[in-house]
């Protein structure tokens, strides 16, 4: 059976997630963005947070709720390897398969892999490319009772600032909005755990503002393509990030 790809101009938006707090520091305002012009939004995590130097993970469980109740997107729970357990299989990669057929994304969000970062993000990033194309191909007997499914663009997201893919230039999605700067604070901000020790918001928030001056906007959030990016037309491109 040859997959079809959906339309992204109303397919649902896909993001993967280590650890309960990933999603939300490191692509919520893009999340933000396409909920409130209403598109569907499904968060997955992989873990719960266990590994961590704070909060239980029923806490985290909750804040996770939590954040993606703010942002507008469903949630689920991937039970892999565990927080800081995560190791590279393909049968975790056909289970990501599996979620990926079953919502039938036209744009999935993961991780970067870029190994200069917690060992979880990159080998989670790994995972998610190796089941978008596994959720492509028709005869895996384990994917069987879904039909393939080809996603439009896999866009990886930085967690941290040492994650960034070197030597890429970066789509930068100006989230400038007040409504989207608002939900994509409170979405952080729900994390309250991970907040006693250092403030990740205001780190977020600042690399935001520094990928905005870069681009001539007011705050935005870098994502890095997997595969080059096809346009129908050039009024599809918006501008240059060059604004000096």
């Amino acid at each position: 059976m040859k997959p079809t790809p959906t339309s992204p101009n109303n397919a649902a938006l896909l993001a993967f997630g280590a650890h309960p707090d990933d999603i939300e520091f490191g692509c919520g305002g893009v999340i933000a963005i396409e909920t409130q012009c209403g598109r569907k939004a499904h968060m997955v995590v992989c873990s719960r947070g266990e590994a961590g130097s704070s909060g239980t993970p029923e806490q985290r469980v909750q804040e996770a709720k939590t954040g993606a109740e703010i942002l507008g997107a469903t949630l689920e729970f991937a039970e892999l390897d565990g927080d800081a357990r995560l190791e590279i299989r393909t049968a975790h990669a056909i289970a990501l398969a599996a979620i990926i057929r079953r919502v039938k994304p036209g744009i999935v969000l993961a991780p970067s892999p870029s190994p200069n970062q917690h060992p979880d993000h990159s080998r989670l990033g790994q995972l998610v490319r190796d089941a978008a194309r596994l959720a492509r191909y028709g005869n895996l007997d384990e994917l069987r009772a879904q039909p393939p499914h080809a996603i439009d663009a896999l866009l990886f997201y930085e967690v941290t600032s040492d994650s960034a893919e070197s030597g890429q230039s970066p789509l930068l999605v100006d989230v400038s909005d007040p409504a989207v700067m608002t939900a994509w604070t409170r979405s952080m901000e729900a994390h309250a755990s991970q907040l006693r020790t250092r403030n990740y918001v205001e780190l977020r928030l600042t690399r935001a503002r520094l990928n905005g001056l870069r681009g001539g906007v007011g705050h935005a959030i870098a994502l890095h393509p997997n595969d080059p990016l096809i346009v129908e037309s050039l009024s599809q491109v918006c501008r240059g990030a060059r604004a000096f």
